[in-house]
């Protein structure tokens, strides 16, 4: 008994030449060892015109069936016992036969001839080539998407694209993004060689089918567009030598078009197959949506940052020879902005007050922050009122009150200007935490000022209070975040008024930068990785200053700045 494929089947011997063998569908050669055709059933005499009994294998059937039949002679055996299993076979050949596959199977026959089951395996391997294929593009797709994702960064996208297609679709690749001011930004590669960035004024319609592309219409076929047509400024730079075939192939966006997609090849004058075209508009599908996604973001990000910039706390500095600076610090780690807020107002001269203002609205985060910005835009507007605090809190008061918003606002504001060697300020609290004053020795006093909230009550009431600051004292600003900071050695005490006290009594005759910095760095280890609220605070300071005598040494002469 032998066997192909581990099925037992029929010998190969006289009584097989008829009923079954005859009409095996398979074609079925049996061949002694020196080379010459025994029998041959109907299916292999239709393949096989010339393969009759008689016959040499090498006359008979095709060179590589010839020269395994040859290999497989000594390799081919069946048992000396009848009763034993496990005939011995060579492996099986294949090659073709006309314009088909053959796969050849040997086994041996009784008489140590060798039997060739044949069996066509063109659909078989054609289905399997199919299969490695669509396996392999669905590899580089995903490979795909993931590098087209990495990044939302527009150029980076456009790089990653044309990369990719000229090394996987294409010898060369160009993206151009929709037009923008009379000009197209290009962006092409070479296979092996980094992609090169162009901004440049050019027709589209000079390569067919490369405005509609743009526009967002399906592509054209290949077969249709002549790579003799390419203009020189679609041509990437390193691309040598006459473009055989183009495909032009829109990058769908999200509602837009995010440009067209040019493939070309150097040496194929027949085009890209429909499997190509088809398979490039898959990749220019997935190459769109990312670069339309970079783009959403980009444009957001860009809004975003002009936005955040009138949000954001300013960067205080000198000015008119008085110390100013700043700290803030949001309550989420994530974000940027918050509820607390302070501005510097200068005033329209030198001498006369600058207006500094610290808040803090109710309620944190970005709804709290669009509140703030509204707050210091207004506050800006009322600057020029800047001596009549009460004033400015009754219109501040009175906008809020007639806006959508139901959060009120605590602030102080204060007018502070140079006189001499000493700072003057003027303070007004509105339901805010009073400030505080170091003096040079050290001891530290609570400015006696107070008022109502902004944004709760229909009328405000305030009491303002003076202070003088002489060279090396300090006037702090602070929110509420710094004294209700929870954290010490159980993680739940508050920071405290009477700590925030001594830790500003260390900062005597210091700078204001330096004032700020040390509040904040206790504060922040106090806190260690706990939760707290928005906290901001700012620090004014009378500098160190040298006195100049008068010239006439009557007049009180000046101090340096």
């Amino acid at each position: 008994m032998t066997s192909i494929e581990g099925n037992p089947v029929a010998g190969a011997g006289p009584g097989a030449t008829s009923g079954l063998w005859a009409l095996a569908p398979y074609p079925v050669l049996v061949a002694d060892p020196a080379g010459t055709v025994v029998r041959a059933n109907s299916a292999a005499r239709s393949l096989l015109h010339r393969a009759e009994p008689g016959a040499s294998m090498q006359d008979a059937v095709p060179g590589w069936l010839a020269r395994a039949h040859f290999e497989a002679v000594p390799r081919t055996r069946v048992p000396a016992d009848p009763r034993a299993d496990g005939a011995v076979a060579a492996p099986p050949v294949a090659g073709r036969i006309g314009d088909r596959r053959y796969e050849a199977y040997p086994t041996a026959g009784e008489a140590g001839e060798v039997v060739w089951w044949m069996i066509d395996g063109t659909d078989r391997r054609r289905a399997e080539q199919a299969l490695t294929a669509e396996r392999e593009r669905t590899g580089f797709l995903v490979e795909a998407s993931n590098v087209l994702l990495a990044s939302l960064n527009p150029d980076r996208c456009m790089a990653a694209t044309v990369k990719l297609a000229a090394e996987h679709l294409a010898d060369a690749a160009v993206v151009v993004a929709p037009p923008a001011r009379g000009k197209l930004l290009t962006v092409s590669a070479v296979a092996g060689r980094e992609p090169v960035r162009e901004l440049i004024a050019a027709d589209p319609a000079g390569l067919p089918g490369l405005s509609e592309a743009l526009a967002g219409f399906p592509p054209l076929p290949s077969r249709w567009i002549d790579g003799a047509l390419l203009p020189d400024w679609l041509r990437p730079e390193g691309l040598t030598g006459p473009i055989g075939s183009v495909v032009v192939t829109p990058l769908p966006g999200h509602g837009v078009p995010a440009g067209a997609l040019i493939l070309l090849r150097a040496s194929n004058p027949g085009g890209f197959s429909e499997s190509e075209e088809v398979f490039a508009r898959l990749f220019a599908a997935r190459a769109g949506a990312a670069l339309s996604a970079a783009r959403l973001y980009s444009e957001q990000s860009a809004i975003t940052q002009t936005l955040m910039r009138e949000l954001l706390p300013p960067k205080l500095q000198r000015l008119n020879g008085i110390e100013f600076a700043g700290g803030y610090r949001p309550a989420e780690s994530g974000e940027r902005v918050g509820g607390d807020f302070y501005d510097v107002h200068a005033g329209p001269g030198e001498e006369d007050p600058s207006l500094v203002v610290l808040g803090d609205v109710c309620g944190k985060g970005l709804d709290a922050a669009v509140l703030t910005g509204k707050i210091r835009s207004t506050l800006q507007a009322l600057s020029p009122l800047g001596d009549d605090h009460l004033r400015i809190l009754e219109l501040l008061n009175g906008s809020l009150l007639n806006s959508h918003h139901t959060r009120f606002a605590t602030m102080v504001l204060g007018s502070v200007r140079r006189v001499g060697n000493e700072v003057r300020l003027r303070l007004t609290s509105a339901g805010h935490p009073a400030p505080l004053v170091v003096r040079v020795d050290g001891a530290v006093e609570e400015v006696p000022t107070r008022g109502t909230l902004i944004g709760a009550l229909p009328a405000v009431e305030a009491r303002s209070a003076e202070v003088v600051l002489q060279p090396g004292e300090t006037c702090l600003l602070h929110t509420d975040g710094f004294t209700e900071a929870r954290g010490g050695p159980l993680g739940s005490e508050m920071f405290g008024e009477e700590r925030l006290q001594r830790a500003l009594s260390e900062c005597a005759d210091l700078p204001a930068e330096a004032v700020v910095e040390r509040i904040q760095m206790l504060a922040f280890q106090w806190l260690h990785d706990g939760s707290h609220d928005d906290m901001a605070l700012v620090a004014i300071s009378a500098p160190r200053t040298n006195h100049l005598s008068a010239v006439d040494g009557h007049t009180r002469g000046r101090y340096t700045i």
